[in-house]
């Protein structure tokens, strides 16, 4: 699902009237966005808790600053930033446990006995700098300039990393369909 100008427009009508203490508003805001955050944190975290979990911490963040968000057009780059930082705290408890706990037997998830790749699992093999930028595009419609606000990144690496991650999925893709990319 991409998001449309009429889309960021009633965000913003939204976030507006939530500035002005509309309680509704903020309801009808979490509704909205709430999908859409937990697709993102769960292709970072490939954890369905975890990214449930990350999604409430962020919600907690959004909600505690929304009020002194100063343009409201600057929402979804905003939400998506304490998105990102609060995946990024989870990956890091994740890979400190692992440390801690490692016994030189290494826990993984396989696949699901698929014979195809299916576009999770191609997500799955992207780095997680790919997997973000790509995330954020292809999945949820943000603009190069947010992308690169989200990743803390200049423009052109968003760019850059946009385009690597399509090159990863089209052969991901390709190699078990057999299909080839443009």
């Amino acid at each position: 699902m991409r998001y449309s100008d009429t889309d960021r427009i009633y965000d913003e009508l939204l976030l507006t009237r939530i500035q002005a203490g509309d309680r509704r508003a903020g309801e009808r805001l979490a509704a909205r966005w709430h999908p859409r955050l937990m697709r993102t944190a769960y292709r970072l975290l490939r954890d369905q808790e975890q990214a449930r979990v990350a999604v409430q911490e962020a919600w907690i963040g959004i909600c505690k600053g929304w009020l002194g968000l100063r343009k409201p057009s600057r929402f979804p780059a905003w939400a998506y930033r304490i998105l990102h930082n609060k995946c990024a705290d989870h990956i890091r408890t994740n890979q400190r446990d692992r440390k801690i706990s490692e016994t030189g037997i290494e826990v993984t998830t396989s696949a699901q006995g698929e014979d195809k790749v299916s576009v999770d699992q191609a997500f799955r093999q992207l780095t997680g700098e790919h997997r973000i930028a790509a995330t954020l595009y292809f999945s949820e419609g943000l603009t190069l300039a947010e992308i690169a606000e989200v990743t803390s990144v200049p423009i052109g690496t968003a760019k850059s990393r946009i385009f690597h991650a399509r090159k990863q999925l089209q052969a991901a893709l390709s190699e078990t369909t057999g299909i080839e990319g443009e």
